[in-house]
């Protein structure tokens, strides 16, 4: 056991973000039963993690607080509010809301730690930032949508605006040569502003099924329409950086390629529906499997390397 807490990163729950996002990218596609098996995959997933990781702060309490500093850390505030989205979607609005307030409890100790070990220049990990408050506004406005709660819908739009202020001061420090040295992260400049997207939408959609913000719903919906235009822009660039640099061997930031990966079949999905434009929910149709694709190699590089890790770990 004590080898298996030593693999365990403060990154471990990219894994939930990215098969959560899978799973919720597939149930927009219409795939219900590919999407079960993966939710089913992420809720174990988070359950083993979350459950052991009292456990790796007993063991040894200064590496645990030396890694709630890293902004990798915070993959545990988004893997909770993206698995708590998508139980809301199939109903279980009790457990989206449990998950709500767990992943807001993380989220309110973990940022001002974060913020206070803050380094410059800015890595893909870096955006993290933006996407844990990001999928805070997410799970709200779907957890509003669900229970016709319009305050809820309301108090939503604070963590959506403070989410992109978050992205733009990650974005003013990051540097791009990222993109060709990143360990998987780098695709998380274009993932987080993706969920901001996603985000966007679903408040959208929301506001007109409850009947609130009214007045507002064509700014959202234009927003949501920039938003993905800007987030599309990253992808030629990420695209270009993985094919002129290979990075073929796994690493826990791999899962970090994952989620943006999926996440752009989400927001596309989304904002198809929300302007009306069935090109991007066509290009969301063919960018879902991709995205299975992505998961399911990872998912194997993962497995089959987790016996030679903690042969490694034991030697140590």
């Amino acid at each position: 056991m004590r080898h298996v807490l030593e693999e365990i990163s403060p990154a471990s729950e990219a894994v939930v973000m990215a098969t959560g996002i899978a799973s919720i990218a597939l149930s927009l596609e219409g795939r219900h039963a590919l999407s079960v098996v993966l939710l089913v995959i992420c809720a174990a997933i988070w359950i083993a993690v979350a459950g052991l990781q009292p456990v790796r702060a007993l063991l040894n309490a200064r590496r645990f607080r030396d890694e709630t500093g890293d902004p990798t850390a915070l993959t545990a505030v988004a893997g909770t509010a993206v698995l708590g989205t998508r139980l809301t979607m199939l109903g279980w609005n009790w457990a989206g809301t449990v998950l709500l307030i767990l992943a807001l409890a993380v989220w309110i100790g973990l940022v001002p730690v974060v913020l206070g070990r803050w380094r410059t220049p800015t890595t893909g990990a870096s955006f993290l930032l933006a996407v844990a408050t990001e999928s805070l506004a997410l799970l709200a406005a779907e957890l509003a949508g669900a229970a016709h709660a319009s305050w809820l819908l309301y108090a939503a739009l604070a963590p959506f605006c403070l989410g992109l202020g978050c992205y733009a001061f990650v974005l003013s420090r990051f540097q791009f040569r990222q993109l060709t040295v990143g360990t998987g992260d780098q695709w998380v400049g274009g993932g987080a502003l993706a969920i901001s997207t996603v985000t966007a939408g679903r408040i959208a959609l929301t506001a007109q099924r409850v009947g609130v913000l009214s007045g507002a719903l064509g700014a959202l919906r234009t927003l949501a329409l920039v938003l993905w235009c800007l987030t599309m822009t990253w992808l030629p660039a990420l695209l270009a950086a993985e094919a002129l640099r290979p990075r073929v061997h796994y690493a826990i930031g791999r899962w970090s390629t994952v989620f943006p990966v999926g996440m752009y079949a989400a927001c596309s999905f989304t904002t198809g529906v929300v302007a009306g434009i069935s090109g991007i929910t066509e290009f969301a149709r063919v960018w879902v499997w991709l995205a299975v694709a992505v998961w399911l190699i990872v998912f194997v590089a993962m497995v089959r390397r987790a016996p030679a890790s903690l042969r490694r770990v034991s030697a140590e």
